[in-house]
């Protein structure tokens, strides 16, 4: 079963000898739980692509379906509904809100809805994501990576149909970054969640279970990798970043369909 489907993708910004192509003619699928990494030079259409695929714009032409709905058909209001409910946007700089906790922030997409999650959802990820001792913390109070951490259980919170991940490793260290990496590994492997990635680091890239390069706004390549290559820390390395991914029991239920729309 596809999750993801995008047909003929096309994004121009300009027009007449001013016209610039940032995407032209895109097209491809996504089954149901596969981890995809989408690469490119700076200016290949990563970016352009995933601000597609969630929704935060439109494009010249072309469709994108996510289980089973096409998102461009929709109306801004029901599209932001949508997305709140079916999609995990995870950023490269976090984009928290600053005067909520950590376990507020992970809530939110529920509190936007007028709902709030179980306490055992929410013990569960921050067990999950290691953030059990800093839930009452604000944004302020964390380390790059710990924010990060949050932004990936706001992402997982309602149990997406999609991840859609735009860089998220590019404004931390090393350590931190591998953190996240492993974080959405477990995401993908262990929940069952599809995740789309968009990165620079062919080390991360390697880690997913395809690979598609863009160039020049067209598909360049499009491969399925059979060995994926993951790094397993050490000891001492478990002790420095100060805590391993863990699952939580319970909380890796099959990933449901959020599909209902209010109007």
């Amino acid at each position: 079963m596809n999750i993801l489907t995008v047909t003929d993708l096309t994004k121009t910004y300009g027009r007449g000898n001013a016209a610039i192509n940032a995407l032209d003619g895109v097209s491809f699928t996504v089954p149901k739980g596969q981890f995809v990494a989408i690469v490119g030079a700076s200016g290949s259409g990563k970016s352009t692509l995933l601000h597609l695929l969630g929704g935060v714009d439109r494009p010249t032409s072309g469709t994108v379906t996510i289980d089973g709905q096409e998102i461009f058909d929709m109306n801004e209001s029901n599209l932001a509904i949508f997305r709140r409910r079916n999609m995990g946007i995870v950023y490269q700089f976090y984009n928290l809100i600053p005067t909520l906790t950590a376990s507020e922030n992970i809530m939110l997409p529920f509190l936007l809805d007028g709902r709030k999650p179980s306490d055992a959802t929410l013990d569960e990820l921050l067990q999950t994501t290691g953030l059990t001792n800093r839930k009452d913390h604000l944004p302020s109070q964390l380390s790059g990576g710990q924010q990060q951490r949050v932004s990936i259980a706001r992402a997982l919170v309602n149990k997406p149909a999609v991840i859609l991940a735009d860089e998220p490793t590019g404004n931390l260290d090393s350590k931190a970054g591998g953190l996240i990496v492993e974080l959405l590994l477990l995401a993908n492997k262990r929940y069952g969640q599809t995740i789309v990635l968009i990165t620079h680091d062919e080390k991360i890239a390697l880690q997913a279970d395809r690979i598609i390069t863009l160039s020049d706004g067209k598909i360049l390549s499009d491969e399925e990798l059979f060995v994926r290559t993951v790094h397993t820390r050490s000891e001492a390395e478990e002790a420095e970043v100060g805590f391993t991914p863990t699952v939580a029991a319970g909380f890796g239920a099959e990933p449901h369909s959020n599909n209902e729309v209010v109007a």
